[in-house]
């Protein structure tokens, strides 16, 4: 066995990080703001506003504490309040749909398409029509998402959001770099959320970033990040702000990060190369790829599917036992689960494998479960063509990030094939 495990993905630094913090606590700028959120908002409007052989855009982007925060700002500046209805991509982390909830609003869940897994354009129309036939008012927003940084069909989702009038927020956390006809994602809607966790493509420790339309638009979400103060030489709030902007500190980390940022990139989509390469005589598994010459994916993770013939060692022993801590990098669970299983959950072969790989020390996880199947959203509606459903049970996420080396490539590799019975 391997005495070093092997992480999912964890962000490296590798600029001028420390250079950046540096300054931040010798000129003594250890708030949220300074030169250093300055700089980085700068550092990623020219990435995101980039389109080669094509007329830059003028998108804005504010540096928050998280993407969860972009979210949740991104709703009210759709307008979104009480008892309002939102479309939100089922098959996804729950920060995506959390934030409706913040507002009293309403997630409405759509199911996805096969080709990259994410929000079906056909179905979101279908919903649209029934959300307005049940409740005689249109959705305030519609929410995609870039699973696992699979770009999702966004000249689709914009063709129907266009028709319908409806803004499009795309949560692009786990897609920063993914492009779609060569644009980076989170320049199509009206809004586009970012997030810098540890685990994603560049990191700040923790936060995140809206992209905006426009200056106004970004001020106006900076006054909201900021506990909406208004113009006076005292505290005066005529609206509920929050406390969401970006330390100095996190945002010299970021603009460290931003100088590998296309070294990450290009690390991930090679790591996805060798994993379909070596695993392409291995029957039963197959890897999630782009569909077409016009997505391009980042390979934030990279998630693969089991065949339900497929048979792994040890798939008698799969949920045998409750799990009373935090599995496979699971921070802050605090809760022991009530059972060895719930209704709906991977496949005995995924489960398996999961474990064969964690005594191997290979972190590996399941696909997110879809919102919909989840039990605080058991009373949303929901809009479903089982797609969602079949990839949760079939599918497994492999280790990406920019310390996974080819060898660590190798090594799962292998460690996947001994386990096939």
């Amino acid at each position: 066995m391997r005495k070093e495990r092997i992480y999912l993905c964890l962000a490296h630094m590798g600029g001028r990080e420390m250079d950046y913090i540096r300054e931040a606590f010798d000129s003594n700028w250890v708030v949220p703001m300074g030169p250093n959120v300055n700089g980085f908002e700068e550092d990623l409007e020219r990435f995101v506003n980039g389109r080669p052989g094509a007329a830059p855009l003028d998108r804005r982007v504010a540096c928050l504490s998280s993407g969860t925060a972009a979210v949740h700002l991104a709703l009210i500046g759709c307008g979104v309040g009480l008892g309002d209805e939102v479309i939100v991509q089922s098959f996804t982390f729950c920060a995506s749909s959390h934030p409706v909830t913040y507002l009293g609003a309403v997630p409405v869940f759509v199911d996805s398409e096969k080709e990259t897994w994410n929000m079906d354009p056909e179905l979101l129309e279908e919903a649209i029509r029934d959300r307005i036939a049940v409740t005689g008012r249109k959705p305030k927003a519609i929410i995609p998402v870039a699973l696992y940084g699979m770009p999702y069909r966004i000249d689709r989702i914009m063709d129907v959001a266009d028709r319908y009038g409806i803004p499009v927020i795309e949560d692009a956390a786990e897609g920063f770099g993914s492009r779609f006809g060569g644009q980076v994602l989170g320049t199509f809607g009206r809004y586009g959320v970012l997030s810098f966790n540890g685990n994603k493509m560049i990191t700040t420790s923790g936060g995140g970033a809206l992209i905006c339309s426009g200056k106004e638009a970004k001020d106006e979400m900076l006054f909201y990040a900021t506990q909406a103060r208004e113009g006076y030489p005292y505290y005066q709030h005529e609206k509920i702000g929050y406390n969401y902007r970006m330390s100095n500190i996190c945002a010299g980390i970021g603009r460290g990060q931003m100088e590998v940022l296309d070294e990450h990139i290009s690390h991930h989509r090679h790591v996805q190369a060798l994993y379909c390469e070596l695993l392409d005589d291995v029957e039963g598994i197959e890897m999630h790829c782009n569909p077409s010459l016009e997505i391009e994916s980042n390979f934030w993770l990279c998630a693969a599917t089991l065949d339900p013939a497929l048979r792994i060692k040890g798939e008698d022993k799969a949920y045998g036992a409750v799990v009373t801590g935090a599995v496979g990098g699971a921070s802050g669970v605090v809760h022991a689960a009530t059972s060895a299983s719930t209704d709906c959950q991977p496949s005995a072969n995924v489960e398996a494998l999961r474990v064969w790989l964690d005594s191997a020390n290979v972190e590996a996880r399941p696909l997110w479960k879809p919102m919909h199947r989840q039990p605080v959203y058991k009373d949303s509606p929901a809009y479903v063509n089982g797609v969602s459903d079949s990839l949760f049970r079939r599918g497994i996420c492999l280790p990406a990030g920019p310390y996974v080396s080819d060898e660590n490539v190798r090594y799962i590799v292998e460690c996947i094939k001994s386990s096939i019975a």
